[in-house]
């Protein structure tokens, strides 16, 4: 079909069935309504929480509102991702956003008011058996407490939100908006306007001048406004280093993982042990410079297709045999939940008119998760997948094994569930090959995610953590200053064999994540967590198996870095990153193999 079919027109066995959380829009009328008279019964327990049994009976009040306010959210978002064209599911999308906020609103005085007692009455509260279901709450309100500043300071605090948020945000129009790149060459010879889309297109080009070509337009478009860039991004990091102070934080680093419980030595131990491997990542370069037959390698070859095009077609229906064959070390009961995840309409498998684009993995406390999918018939569809599964089996067990409260698990743990099903179906994919071409385009494939996941975003987090201790102690961040750091960190993560160009020193001006600070390592953790798992589970079988499905279970119902350490990986110690980087060292053997 060489139109994209209108939703009508898809066959019902491969769209989800959004009836599952209501039969009907009466029915979310229904809900919306009792949401509504919950978000007017909140204000009634304002100033009555130094009463335990009032506190129990606020908690309950916010675990129904959230429940319901989660459910109208989640479907009539979905619903309007069937068809973001749709009036009826626009205006439905936006309702339950407004009820949202009102929710959010009306029970914003619960948590000051439980951090304003006195600490021996939050001390007793915690071991109060009536409100035992609310502990891990409780000690997590505790924990804030330290950097929970006054009422007047903590208003002053959120009137400055909105300047807060203006480096990102002029980062952001600048980049997106006003931005404009020179043309380029494309492979046809024809002049093109580079922009941000098309320069990873060029850099995947086999014609060197091309990936040349796209590469010093795109870095010297940026060194054109390095003052300006230096400047936003300068002031991001005087921002943070601002609340960091605010908040009685030793520094900004720790500021940004208290959130999630998360030590300090999780970060400096990933970039640690990430240094301690980079003979593999040079072992790589030299690698792939020998397949793609050049006699120096040059920062735009790191994304040249090192094989020829492999042409996988693989249809859904095979994709779903071959990810629940690759699963199958997980065993019989996750093996059932998949098949009912295949079976039981939670997929909305292909590209429709109006449909949103992506893929991820959703769903609403109480039915089961659902899968968007825009499905083509290729091998990174499969991937696609088997990620947005692992994702949803991570809920599909979390929920049934914990209360509303506790089933929400963090970003930090999110990843390592979806990137483990990937692990294993790579592992599957490779054991199966007996084509030499296929098993080297697999094999690149997984090593290129090595690089990009789990080596770059490395190199980015200790770039965020040298630049912020540098503005803590009193240095500025002049362009020259992150220029000269950022082209320090090149030359050490890629090493001698690579030719590190003068260009990429502005390669710091486009990375918007560098304006979501101490994000990023959450990438290289997650993927490392996922391949030590997978690595476990392939070498020691039913106990590895257990462990694994006891993280699934945890739900949010303790902090990330316990839970991860109950399972059997500990990300306070190298050991995780170093079984990842033996499965990497594994990958560069066998293609180091199949080139001699």
């Amino acid at each position: 079909m060489s139109q994209v079919p209108k939703r009508s027109e898809t066959a019902p066995e491969y769209r989800w069935k959004l009836e599952d959380i209501y039969a009907d829009q009466a029915a979310w009328d229904k809900e919306y309504i009792n949401a509504k008279g919950l978000v007017k019964a909140a204000a009634g327990f304002q100033g009555k929480l130094s009463d335990p049994a009032q506190l129990k009976n606020c908690f309950e009040l916010e675990d129904d509102l959230g429940y319901n306010v989660e459910r109208l959210y989640v479907y009539a978002n979905m619903k309007h991702h069937e068809d973001t064209a749709e009036p009826k599911y626009q205006a439905l999308s936006e309702k339950s956003q407004k009820l949202s906020v009102e929710a959010g609103e009306a029970l914003s005085f619960l948590t000051p008011e439980v951090l304003a007692l006195p600490e021996e009455k939050l001390e007793a509260f915690i071991v109060d058996p009536q409100l035992a279901p609310y502990r891990h709450t409780l000690e997590e309100m505790k924990r804030q407490k330290a950097h929970v500043l006054s009422k007047s300071e903590e208003s002053l605090l959120a009137q400055v939100g909105n300047i807060s948020s203006s480096p990102q945000t002029i980062f952001s129009m600048l980049n997106n908006a006003d931005l404009k790149f020179p043309k380029v060459k494309n492979e046809k010879g024809e002049e093109v306007e580079l922009s941000h889309g098309r320069y990873i297109e060029f850099l995947e080009s086999r014609n060197r001048d091309v990936r040349r070509d796209a590469f010093t337009t795109m870095y010297d478009t940026y060194g054109k406004l390095k003052n300006t860039l230096a400047s936003t991004l300068s002031a991001n990091v005087t921002k943070n280093v601002f609340y960091a102070k605010a908040r009685k934080y030793p520094s900004v680093l720790e500021m940004s993982l208290y959130g999630d419980n998360i030590p300090t030595s999780v970060y400096s131990n990933l970039i640690d042990t990430v240094h301690k491997s980079l003979p593999l990542m040079y072992r790589y370069m030299e690698l792939r410079k020998k397949l793609l037959g050049v006699d120096e390698l040059h920062m735009y070859d790191l994304f040249a297709p090192l094989v020829d095009e492999f042409d996988m077609k693989i249809t859904f229906d095979e994709a779903k045999k071959i990810t629940a064959e690759s699963l199958k070390p997980l065993g019989e009961d996750y093996g059932k939940a998949l098949q009912a995840g295949y079976t039981d309409s939670w997929i909305d498998v292909y590209e429709n008119e109006g449909k949103r684009s992506g893929a991820y993995s959703w769903g609403a406390y109480g039915t089961h998760p659902f899968v968007l999918l825009n499905h083509k018939d290729n091998l990174n569809s499969m991937f696609t997948l088997t990620h947005e599964m692992g994702h949803a089996l991570h809920s599909y067990y979390s929920d049934g094994n914990q209360k509303y409260r506790d089933a929400q698990y963090t970003i930090f743990l999110a990843e390592v569930a979806s990137t483990l099903n990937e692990a294993l179906l790579m592992d599957h994919l490779l054991k199966k090959s007996t084509d030499r071409k296929e098993k080297m385009y697999l094999l690149t494939y997984y090593a290129d995610q090595f690089r990009t996941t789990v080596f770059r975003q490395t190199m980015f987090a200790e770039f965020e953590k040298i630049i912020h201790e540098k503005t803590e102690a009193g240095e500025s961040l002049t362009p020259q200053e992150l220029s000269k750091i950022y082209y320090g960190l090149n030359e050490l993560y890629y090493g001698k064999g690579m030719t590190v160009d003068k260009d990429i020193e502005m390669e710091w001006a486009r990375i918007p994540h560098f304006y979501n600070s101490f994000y990023v390592y959450k990438y290289a953790t997650g993927f490392s967590a996922a391949t030590s798992f997978a690595k476990q589970i392939l070498d020691e079988g039913q106990p590895a198996v257990d462990r694994y499905l006891g993280f699934l279970k945890s739900g949010g119902s303790d902090f990330s870095i316990e839970i991860l350490k109950k399972a059997g990986v500990d990300m306070s110690s190298p050991e995780p990153i170093e079984q990842a980087m033996s499965v990497f060292e594994d990958v560069i053997s066998q293609l180091e193999a199949l080139v001699e």
